[in-house]
């Protein structure tokens, strides 16, 4: 029927949207994850950068001949730094993509409703959390929060490089970790029933 074309139309949106949104989640806890060995790595290099500070190369007779030895041993701990802070800038390139393409989708989800809103209610057919603003908010935030984090890096506070895994996994515990999944499964049924009519779901928007 005609009538029925525009929740026809809002609906295919919305099956092409959370498919994709579930795709980006695992990639995103993937690199997540990808990033904690590395962050480990930085703090046990800051941790080595402290012990030379504090080490008095020119008591340890074995290194006397060695005039150059805590140079050299300081600008291969900070290339090796270099090189982590290269992986975990890549890391955080994938976040990006993650956070662009999940708002890409949104995006999508509501050009189509703004199209048909005037015989759409939007209050029985989408719930705020389910049609997911608040997913692709959240990436956003927690991008720029990680982005913010690693770019305060400086190799003069040592310290604050040793503490950056419990920082990182700090944002990790702050993030509504089961915000997708349970989004995900509250439309499972929408997502394989042509017929639906409705998104289902009881979801409370993550603060």
């Amino acid at each position: 029927m005609a009538q029925d074309q525009p929740l026809v139309a809002v609906q295919e949106v919305l099956r092409r949207c959370f498919p994709v949104v579930e795709e980006q989640q695992g990639l995103w806890q993937s690199t997540l994850q990808d990033c904690s060995p590395l962050l480990s790595s930085l703090s046990n290099l800051a941790e080595q950068l402290q012990a030379a500070q504090s080490l008095r190369f020119e008591d340890v007779p074995a290194l006397r001949p060695f005039p150059d030895v805590e140079e050299r041993l300081r600008r291969k701990q900070l290339e090796a730094g270099d090189i982590v802070l290269d992986k975990l800038a890549e890391r955080l390139a994938t976040l990006l993509k993650v956070r662009d393409t999940v708002s890409r989708h949104v995006e999508q989800v509501f050009q189509t409703y703004e199209q048909h809103s005037a015989v759409l209610d939007m209050d029985a057919l989408l719930r705020p959390s389910v049609v997911s603003p608040s997913v692709a908010d959240m990436l956003e935030w927690l991008y720029l929060k990680r982005k913010y984090l690693l770019s305060s890096i400086h190799w003069g506070d040592l310290a604050s490089i040793q503490a950056l895994p419990k920082a990182w996994d700090q944002i990790s515990e702050d993030e509504c970790q089961t915000l997708v999944p349970d989004i995900l499964v509250s439309v499972s049924f929408f997502l394989e029933e042509p017929g639906s009519c409705a998104v289902s779901g009881d979801l409370e928007p993550c603060s």
